[in-house]
């Protein structure tokens, strides 16, 4: 696969496009621990010296990465239409955080209650926990109620009006700022929980609950990505064109 093909393959572009155009990558930045959601505007190479990476080791892995991945077979949601991309992310993201972080909330309460006094750090992981799921919470209702029924409705020239343009551009700046807020506690949970590392006494529901909030966290980070690097940078294009 030749470099000519796309500016996805260069340094000095976004994480977040990496992602966007291979999404295979995702793995190789998950693996670094490198942010391609709320920070998916960093460059590679800016990406690779914060994190104390060597610049072309991470560019030879990421181009051997989308060598080996060929013609991946998830749906191209840079050309999909922006009503499907809208649909894939409730039917798939909102729907797994809707069955899924009741369980986890639960679950960690239970967990905290039972070693927080001998495992500190614990509350903490819960503070920051709950500081992203009640705004990501707050994101969905307004995506669902608001924004997605005006992207479907613009794009399926129901309504073109200027009041609704104005309306989903600044829809799309607000959930951008709650993305940022998402994205800080999302880093700070992690590192509090030391990258969902459970101690060596750990009880079964403690190491549970942390592959439970890793497991949930990653398509967070899938879930922010896909709005933050594809959906809003394609409406923010039509609506403007």
């Amino acid at each position: 696969m030749s470099e000519l093909r796309t500016p996805a393959l260069q340094t000095a572009s976004p994480v977040g496009l990496w992602v966007a155009q291979y999404p295979r990558t995702a793995e190789v930045f998950d693996m670094l621990q490198i942010d391609y959601c709320c920070d998916g505007q960093k460059t590679l190479e800016n990406a690779c010296w914060e994190n104390g990476l060597e610049v072309v080791r991470v560019h030879s892995l990421l181009k051997y990465t989308v060598a080996q991945a060929g013609k991946d077979a998830q749906p191209d949601w840079m050309h999909a239409s922006l009503s499907q991309l809208c649909d894939h992310i409730e039917q798939k993201h909102h729907a797994l955080l809707k069955d899924s972080l009741p369980l986890l909330s639960d679950l960690m309460a239970e967990v905290v209650n039972l070693h927080g006094d001998d495992h500190e750090e614990l509350r903490e992981v819960q503070q920051h926990f709950i500081t992203w799921r009640d705004e990501i919470l707050a994101v969905m209702v307004e995506e669902e109620r608001s924004l997605f029924p005006a992207i479907r409705r613009f794009e399926n020239d129901l309504d073109r009006s200027q009041s609704l343009i104005d309306s989903i551009q600044k829809m799309i700046q607000r959930i951008t700022f709650k993305h940022a807020d998402i994205g800080e506690a999302l880093k700070k949970a992690r590192s509090a929980a030391k990258h969902f590392s459970a101690p060596q006494d750990a009880c079964g529901k403690f190491s549970q609950m942390y592959g439970l909030l890793r497991w949930i966290e990653a398509d967070v980070r899938h879930h922010v990505h896909k709005e933050e690097s594809i959906l809003f940078p394609r409406v923010k294009t039509a609506v403007n064109s």
